[in-house]
């Protein structure tokens, strides 16, 4: 038996369970789990966890699903349920990439880490000892589209189904983000959306806070303002130091980041407009 995940999203209608069970059962398929949601303004997401013999057909299956749902504004997915082939960008930062190599390496992560790229040789060593090839792509002396360029001249080799960006400290333009759509997934150094841009730490202490915090989301072409995955947050009091609050929010980005990971890796995130439906 292999297992599949299967997305729906759309304008809710009467049935629309009921047909995707049955066309499951007519396809001998075992449903394992199924969550549904219906938002306010009368989207309906699905996703359904399912087995089937090895022979299926998963084209059949969406074909048998347009059948029994013609309305094209629904729109169905499905997936085996697998690793997803990812390339990690960094910049000089350890504890992010430190994280999710050691998780990747204890089978802990959902994910195929194929690569590392980076705009320094700094996190190489430490990449070496795990058997991932890495790549040094320096930025000096280049455009930021022309380091792009050359960023993407080593990864596409790879043809990583997503992206994930361990602190690497580098704005992405337009024209890389659309190349891979809501397939980049970024960790930001605080909550979104205050402290945004440089020493957040830093903003944060200025501003006496009692909370600190981290955010993952999708990267788009506005900054820090892609659909929001996971967050959390550490309290802190006047004790702490800039220093302090930098140190403690290390060990909440790298927490938030694998959360939000496995959700993505486990095909249990929607995204509606600029948020995103966690199932």
């Amino acid at each position: 038996m292999t297992k599949h995940i299967l997305l729906m999203e759309g304008p809710d209608a009467k049935g629309l369970i009921y047909h995707v069970t049955k066309v499951l059962y007519k396809n001998e398929c075992n449903v394992i789990r199924q969550d549904e949601y219906v938002s306010p303004s009368g989207q309906f997401f699905m996703r359904t966890e399912f087995e089937s013999a090895d022979e299926l057909n998963p084209e059949k299956v969406l074909q048998d699903l347009r059948t029994r749902v013609p309305d094209e504004r629904i729109r169905f997915r499905t997936n085996a349920k697998k690793k997803k082939d990812v390339v990690i960008l960094c910049t000089k930062e350890h504890h992010c990439i430190s994280d999710l190599l050691t998780r990747f390496h204890f089978n802990e992560l959902d994910a195929n880490i194929l690569a590392v790229v980076s705009n320094y040789d700094v996190l190489e060593p430490f990449v070496s000892k795990f058997g991932i090839p890495f790549h040094t792509v320096s930025h000096e002396g280049l455009t930021r589209e022309e380091h792009e360029e050359a960023v993407f001249k080593a990864i596409e080799p790879y043809q990583p189904e997503y992206l994930v960006l361990a602190k690497y400290m580098r704005i992405l333009t337009p024209n890389f983000v659309e190349k891979y759509p809501n397939k980049i997934v970024n960790i930001h150094h605080s909550f979104l959306p205050a402290f945004i841009g440089a020493n957040p730490y830093r903003q944060a202490y200025d501003r006496g806070v009692k909370i600190i915090g981290a955010t993952a989301h999708f990267v788009n072409n506005d900054l820090d303002d892609g659909p929001i995955i996971a967050q959390d947050v550490k309290r802190v009091s006047h004790r702490f130091t800039a220093k302090d609050m930098s140190r403690e929010g290390k060990d909440v980005e790298k927490t938030v980041l694998t959360k939000a990971l496995k959700l993505v890796f486990n095909d249990r995130v929607f995204i509606y407009g600029n948020r995103t439906i966690i199932l």
